[in-house]
């Protein structure tokens, strides 16, 4: 393994779409929603670890989960856990992370990753992750991963690239279309999904930083000295308190001149709805994904069911629901409607406080 490659996992997220098993004191990340045995924090470090040793990760979080970090991944010392005071999106994330790496290795490659999706092959993603590690740093470029969108999703944003080859220059980004606009992008043939996976060198990024985001340039480099040392709380909070709320996509993917996307085919999802574990669980015959044990349908079809360990449910006459049942929390709804999630949870925060969300 190169020591100069290092993998930054971005694990901030509330993970409100999967409400009310991910909550704020133990959001989607560190949640074992898939039953795999692995919370998806778990597993995005051990895909990666194959290609970068356990020294050379970061993950970047709210301060509030420093905590359950390190005892999801007990292999980093606590200096490798970055802390969020606020969250302001995904460009100072990275930009945190990055001017952290300027600092420690001007040199370094860094990969950017969630720490919350699914992939199903993982050894044809680290073979993807490699060649754009490789052409990265050969071209000065900024890459991401795209794939092959297989429906018109409308819950994912698009790159448009502007030829069919493995690695292609990005024409344009589109955030989340409506239907009728993903269909187009699907039957174009030139639109890919973004998987919000990026490889840049630290200089390429930091350089876009100053000409895109010369707020963020200056702001981080301001606390640079800080970084490491025992001040590095307070420098970092102070700017967070001033920075600007942007996407990495909006703030610089955009408007640079060097992006690339790498199209990869490694069983990739985001993970970000019930509807999408219900896809990738295992159903029994009448399509219902639900516990193997403790679970008892009657007349029940496409639905999924979710249940604290031990706890027994009797389900009779639901077609095509989802059913979360937690120590505090019940939700049942049909899973045309989850997008009404964030609803719900504002209507029982209005009514009950922060202490159901």
């Amino acid at each position: 393994m190169d020591n100069r490659k290092y993998c930054v996992i971005m694990a901030g997220g509330v993970g409100a779409r999967f409400w009310p098993r991910s909550r704020r004191s133990m959001p989607k990340q560190f949640l074992d929603i898939l039953g795999t045995g692995r919370s998806f924090i778990r597993q995005t470090y051990d895909r990666f670890a194959g290609l970068v040793p356990p020294e050379r990760f970061l993950v970047v979080t709210n301060r509030n989960y420093r905590d359950l970090v390190l005892e999801h991944l007990p292999e980093l010392r606590p200096e490798q856990v970055l802390c969020e005071p606020v969250g302001r999106n995904t460009a100072p994330c990275i930009a945190y992370a990055a001017y952290t790496l300027l600092k420690q290795d001007p040199d370094a490659e860094m990969i950017v990753t969630p720490a919350d999706h699914l992939i199903l092959d993982e050894e044809a993603f680290r073979s993807v992750i490699a060649e754009c590690l490789d052409f990265a740093g050969r071209h000065d470029a900024l890459m991401t991963v795209g794939i092959k969108p297989t429906r018109p999703d409308t819950g994912y944003g698009y790159i448009q690239v502007s030829d069919d080859q493995p690695v292609s220059k990005v024409k344009c980004f589109t955030e989340k279309p409506n239907l009728e606009l993903a269909q187009t992008f699907l039957q174009c043939g030139e639109f890919l999904w973004n998987s919000g996976i990026f490889i840049w060198t630290v200089r390429a990024i930091v350089e876009a930083f100053g000409r895109y985001l010369p707020e963020h340039d200056q702001l981080f480099r301001g606390v640079m000295q800080a970084l490491g040392t025992p001040d590095e709380a307070g420098a970092v909070a102070r700017a967070f308190a001033e920075c600007r709320s942007i996407s990495i996509d909006y703030g610089v993917m955009e408007k640079a001149d060097n992006v690339y996307v790498r199209c990869g085919d490694f069983g990739w999802s985001d993970v970000g709805t019930w509807g999408s574990v219900y896809q990738h669980a295992r159903k029994d015959r009448y399509a219902n994904a639900a516990p193997s044990e403790g679970c008892y349908l009657y007349d029940t079809r496409s639905s999924i069911v979710s249940l604290p360990e031990g706890k027994v449910a009797v389900i009779s006459g639901l077609k095509e629901y989802i059913v979360v049942d937690t120590d505090d929390v019940l939700m049942i709804c049909p899973r045309s409607e989850e997008q009404n999630i964030k609803k719900y949870i504002d209507e029982v925060k209005f009514h009950t406080g922060e202490k159901h969300v």
